[in-house]
């Protein structure tokens, strides 16, 4: 452990928390650190992971509160264009008339977080390459086979320090979802991609679900005699709101964070990758948006891809220019470079020098295929029928297998949700936007050079744009996978029926499959060696960091961590500074009545009549509506609930701030901001504008005593 932190620094796991007890009860925290590190106990046991991002617990009754964004695929799927939630928002006053979320979101509370090291390298102990991957693969799935036998839980097994040390989390799994209330548009998205990442910010960036379960009490799949569930913990919304310099805390399942990646890996980040990707993702989003332009009904099935899409090229843009401006590549290598003369001292060199070599030789070797391997990756996450082809085939491939040989995503654990992917994809999908988003990425592969293409691919889509638009048309007007059902039949079919199906696109992914099986061989086989090698380049880098007394804390994985630090202005540049928290005044003087800043009537209407009652900040009677401050977050934090130093919820992060972006792979405490909507801005919303007097009771903040 660092024998310093510093408050704004670190995305700390729960079980560290009571070793940096006094520098958390410092900074202003009133309750027991030593708590904080049982996930049985408020407020973790509150804090649950939504999809890819975070929400948390607020009432006894199975709410749960997150981000609009967060909460977006939710609502897209309850949109059409006679009924459109996206741009109108939902308020439901009655429990049965809360609207079943997407048939694959869940909610999961992490309720485990076992150590685990031994048991999982104990196998791998002098192997290599796809050997050493297959050992640490075979050990986990063994741990999870077991930790599943519980009904009702979802576990996985996640290393720490890249291969250091290894956890087994554990899970409850919700599976009844449903959406209780959403802001319209441009309450929950005020500003859209001209603020995205951008302080200030005035965003009512919240939705409210709630999770059910069976009558019995267990996880369910949605029914109609589903009940509330409850959960063990929910969290207090705060009466009182939080002013500059106050203690704030954060708990949320930050995505993955490169803090430890080496010189060379912020080289390719900064050289390559981020600037190629975001090319990329342009392409696809305007894509999308000239599809969208004359037909409501595919703006409103790619309106979710489409925010995904102009997110993360906004986020990977701003990453871009921040580690420019802050010079990370040259910073990083000089790091590197002083601690490996530093190693050079040390009695271990001759132990850790060499796999820290062949570290930078793997790494250099696997950006051979780079542009390849994004393309792919693409084609497999921007498309609806054709990842539900590329699953369908791959699960029958796997089905093949005894269940712990299968690939994880493809046992029988999976199958659920690989179900309720495939049945919601016609309300995510037209033939021709996705021919063309096929269209568009394949023909960059057609440009690649000889060494990164494939047969199978080359024989499949042919060598030419021309081949390519003919061939996808072929297959576009001949499959049957639009249909949900054709599409469920083949989850369950004989693995030889799906591999020699007569449907097109079917069959044009069975051609794939080999190319795509040996690509994930090549891949298992350099990502076991650096599983196997990486902890040498880990445990020179934490005890270097240990003697400069800085903070050693993992790189985020999409694992339970927490953060805390206090609400804080910033300077952005010369002459640039903000105060940190936003008002009302600043929607009206954004506003134009122009998509992204055309506030809705009815909150114009309410900020005119100033009807701010106790929601109003005491001292200077404006009405907040969101506020910065320097917890440390990433990706996948959105929903996060903020605490003040009590444990009562007093906020909810959505967003970083630009000049913060690159945090992912270099904390700089001068610019690294977080933004959260202030809650007294959602429950005045609930209360005068888009009134929820239920839902207000039921969070304990009731209308009644602030009207």
């Amino acid at each position: 452990m660092a024998t310093a932190t510093q408050a704004d620094e670190g995305m700390w796991m729960p079980s560290q928390l009571p070793s940096i007890g006094k520098p958390l009860l410092a900074a202003g925290y009133k309750g027991n650190p030593a708590d904080l590190a049982d996930l049985t106990k408020a407020p973790l046991s509150a804090v649950v992971k939504v999809g890819g991002a975070t929400g948390a617990f607020v009432s006894n009754d199975g709410l749960v509160l997150t981000n609009h964004h967060v909460a977006f695929g939710i609502i897209q799927y309850n949109s059409n264009a006679q009924r459109d939630l996206i741009q109108d928002g939902f308020v439901s006053h009655q429990r049965g008339k809360e609207l079943p979320a997407n048939p694959d979101s869940r909610l999961r509370v992490t309720t485990g977080f076992d150590k685990v090291t031994e048991r999982i390298l104990g196998a791998a102990h002098g192997k290599t390459g796809r050997a050493y991957f297959d050992a640490i693969d075979v050990a986990s799935k063994a741990l999870v086979a077991e930790c599943e036998r519980e009904p009702g839980m979802r576990c996985s097994v996640v290393n720490m320090f890249y291969g250091r040390d290894f956890y087994l989390v554990t899970q409850l799994e919700l599976r009844d979802v449903r959406l209780v209330y959403a802001p319209p548009r441009a309450i929950g998205n005020y500003g859209d991609e001209v603020d995205n990442f951008v302080w200030p910010r005035h965003a009512g960036d919240f939705t409210v679900l709630r999770a059910y379960v069976g009558p019995d009490g267990k996880p369910a799949d949605f029914a109609k005699e589903n009940v509330p569930y409850h959960p063990p913990a929910y969290l207090k919304i705060a009466r009182e709101g939080v002013r500059e310099g106050d203690f704030v805390m954060l708990a949320g399942y930050p995505g993955i964070t490169y803090r430890h990646r080496t010189a060379a890996e912020f080289a390719d980040q900064v050289e390559w990758r981020l600037p190629t990707t975001v090319q990329v993702m342009q392409q696809l989003q305007q894509v999308i948006e000239e599809a969208g332009r004359d037909d409501r009904q595919a703006a409103i099935r790619y309106a979710s891809q489409l925010q995904s899409l102009k997110n993360g090229i906004k986020r990977f843009s701003g990453e871009l220019e921040g580690l420019k401006r802050s010079d990370a590549v040259a910073t990083r290598r000089k790091d590197e470079d002083a601690m490996l003369a530093w190693l050079g001292g040390q009695s271990s060199a001759a132990v850790l020098r060499p796999p820290i070599d062949q570290v930078s030789q793997l790494i250099a070797a696997g950006n051979a295929t780079r542009e390849r391997d994004l393309l792919l990756g693409l084609l497999q996450t921007q498309t609806q029928l054709m990842r539900s082809a590329l699953i369908l085939q791959r699960f029958a491939y796997e089905r093949g297998k005894p269940d712990p040989q299968r690939e994880s995503g493809y046992q029988r654990r999976d199958e659920d949700l690989a179900a309720g992917m495939l049945r919601q994809v016609q309300r995510r999908y037209d033939p021709a936007v996705e021919k063309q988003l096929l269209a568009t990425l394949l023909t960059r592969y057609q440009q690649l050079p000889d060494a990164q293409r494939l047969p199978e691919f080359d024989d499949a889509f042919g060598r030419t744009p021309a081949e390519l638009t003919a061939r996808l048309d072929r297959v576009y007007a001949s499959t049957r996978l639009g249909e949900e059902a054709q599409r469920l039949s083949w989850l369950t079919a004989e693995p030889a029926a799906v591999e020699h199906a007569d449907d097109a696109l079917l069959a044009l992914v069975a051609r794939l499959q080999p190319a795509l099986l040996r690509i994930d061989d090549e891949r298992k086989a350099r990502e076991g060696d650096l599983l196997r090698l990486r902890p040498a380049y880990m445990e020179t880098l934490i005890t270097y960091r240990e003697k400069q007394g800085r903070a050693v804390y993992p790189d985020a994985n999409s694992t339970l961590r927490v953060s805390y630090g206090k609400v804080s202005p910033l300077k952005a540049r010369d002459a640039v500074s903000y105060d940190p928290v936003t008002t009302t005044a600043g929607i009206v003087e954004k506003n134009t009545g122009v998509v992204p800043f055309d506030a809705p009537r009815p909150l114009l209407d309410a900020i005119a009549r100033s009807d701010y009652g106790d929601y109003a900040d005491a001292k200077s009677g404006a009405m907040p509506v969101d506020f910065l401050s320097n917890l440390d977050t990433t990706g996948g934090n959105s929903g996060s609930p903020v605490l003040n130093a009590r444990g009562e919820l007093v906020g909810l992060n959505f967003d970083s701030n630009w000049e913060a972006v690159s945090a992912s792979w270099m904390f700089d405490p001068r610019y690294k901001r977080a933004i959260h909507v202030d809650l007294r801005y959602m429950r005045w919303l609930m209360d005068k504008v888009y009134p929820a007097p239920e839902l207000l009771k039921e969070l304990g903040v009731p209308a009644s005593e602030h009207r």
